[in-house]
């Protein structure tokens, strides 16, 4: 398979210190056609010179210029997914720029009406109910109705996606025990199995709400094809302790498939020759027998 990359062309090693063993720059990553086992790789000059680990703003804008180019070839047909490496939000945020993450900024600029982060490896799939908000502001964005959509949008994917019939979705609680019936809590009386009871109408195999405490044991995951969390924090850190850099976070809801890593990123270990790829390798692995992938190299330093 051939990849087309989007960044800039200095930053790789000299051809064969790679795992790819021939890259070459093209004007345009979708231009000509690719040999298998190149890497094709479309130049963008960074904004300021870059220094390995170290933070710069003036290079934010540049970083979203690549997202971009790899979101607008996808929705063109000139790529066939979208593989993005980890930002840091902050130093995009300082830059003037709001930017909460990139399952949001997908949404907004392929004009999704909702996008839903998923992490997933093997059997283990991870949706969220809400992606980068602080804790206090998770109750509020709960709703029956955020919660009907986000669920449609597992159970499509995982139908369309991965091949499941009829999928299960476990759905967690918020507060500890799944509120104790309103005593520690009263969001999964109000919101939650509500949202549980819609979802079963509209003919989605939903359950719960489950505590999150014990949501994730082997007798109920063997029991559903996806484990629905209410925050980023709940869900995340179960996934990324049994399969941290070997699963693949996807963004589901998008006209565009597009893949990630399961972590950020790692500005200690930029430059050292220490990064661990394996979450990007299974990144691009995911459609690398069939089809061509955009890869935005996209940390700002």
């Amino acid at each position: 398979m051939s990849q087309p990359v989007s960044g800039r062309s200095c930053v790789l090693p000299s051809p064969g210190a790679s795992c790819f063993a021939n890259w070459y720059v093209l004007r345009r990553a979708s231009a000509g056609r690719h040999e298998p086992g190149t890497l094709a790789v479309e130049h963008h000059p960074l904004g300021v010179p870059s220094i390995a680990g170290r933070l710069d703003a003036g290079n934010a804008r540049y970083v979203l210029g690549l997202v971009d180019r790899a979101i607008d070839g996808a929705l063109a047909g000139e790529f066939d997914a979208v593989v993005t490496a980890p930002v840091h939000k902050g130093v995009i945020n300082d830059a003037g720029v709001s930017f909460t993450g990139h399952t949001e900024y997908l949404a907004q600029r392929t004009h999704a009406a909702r996008a839903v982060m998923m992490l997933a490896s093997g059997a283990l799939r991870v949706a969220l109910a809400t992606t980068h908000l602080p804790l206090k502001a998770v109750s509020a964005a709960i709703t029956v109705e955020s919660l009907c959509q986000i669920a449609e949008i597992v159970q499509r994917d995982l139908t369309k996606r991965w091949r499941i019939r009829n999928p299960r979705i476990a759905v967690c609680g918020l507060n500890p025990h799944a509120g104790e019936g309103g005593h520690l809590g009263d969001e999964e009386v109000r919101v939650i199995a509500p949202a549980i009871a819609r979802m079963q109408q509209l003919g989605i195999r939903a359950r719960g709400p489950l505590p999150a405490d014990t949501a994730f044991v082997p007798r109920v995951l063997a029991d559903c094809d996806a484990v629905l969390a209410m925050y980023h924090d709940q869900g995340l850190p179960v996934i990324k302790h049994a399969a941290f850099n070997s699963a693949v976070n996807i963004t589901l809801g998008l006209p565009i498939l597009r893949t990630s890593v399961d972590h950020g990123t790692a500005l200690e270990l930029a430059g050292t020759g220490r990064a661990d790829a394996s979450s990007l390798a299974a990144g691009c692995g995911r459609r690398a027998a069939s089809v061509s992938v955009s890869i935005s190299c996209t940390t700002a330093r």
